[in-house]
């Protein structure tokens, strides 16, 4: 069973729906013995990163997360959910992040060479760098449904894969048991559906 993190953030029904519709066992839960007894987690989020970490905190989730991984159990971070994973975030200022994964969270904006709307908002395109089990049915130039002004950075060892906006922007990430993408399977139709099916096939 799937353990979806209910803290406050995130569009929950949506991948609860897509879980279901692939007929993959799942619960929206804040409770730590269900999480504990789950078999995967998926972090998701959306809005500031800052506001995102204090609810976290607020319910308990810090600890139990960084235990569960630490067990070797398969986590999925979705778009903010992905950003929590990395060690700090210069959002508003900076603030610390899981630091599950090494690197940073950074404005788009800031490293465009070029005038590009920010966010980077629609669809783009997958350009694999790294193999990662959750892609194991999708192939490169797969496209994926994206929403986000902050992306990741300084994080090269664990990028598995890149989409390019002026510049490549980190899509996915990696660190053994840790997973991370930067777009919302839930929202990038049978591509995303492909990767949660995946990401509840991991070991």
């Amino acid at each position: 069973m799937i353990a979806i993190i209910d803290y406050g953030v995130g569009n929950l029904f949506s991948l609860s729906s897509s879980l279901n519709y692939l007929g993959i066992d799942n619960i929206v839960t804040s409770n730590k013995d269900v999480i504990k007894n789950s078999s995967h987690i998926i972090l998701p989020g959306v809005g500031a990163f800052k506001d995102a970490y204090l609810k976290l905190e607020e319910c308990d989730m810090v600890n139990i997360l960084k235990e569960e991984v630490k067990k070797g159990k398969p986590l999925l971070g979705i778009c903010l959910g992905m950003q929590l994973l990395f060690e700090r975030s210069f959002e508003y200022g900076e603030h610390k992040g899981l630091s599950l994964i090494k690197g940073d969270v950074v404005s788009i904006s800031k490293d465009l060479n070029e005038p590009l709307k920010v966010p980077h908002m629609g669809w783009n395109s997958l350009t694999f760098k790294k193999p990662s089990s959750i892609f194991k049915y999708n192939k490169e130039g797969d496209y994926v449904y994206f929403v986000h002004s902050y992306y990741a950075k300084n994080c090269s060892e664990s990028i598995t894969a890149v989409s390019n906006y002026g510049i490549d922007l980190t899509a996915a990430v990696q660190n053994n048991n840790i997973f991370g993408t930067q777009f919302h399977p839930e929202k990038s139709g049978e591509t995303g559906l492909k990767m949660l099916k995946a990401f509840s096939e991991v070991v």
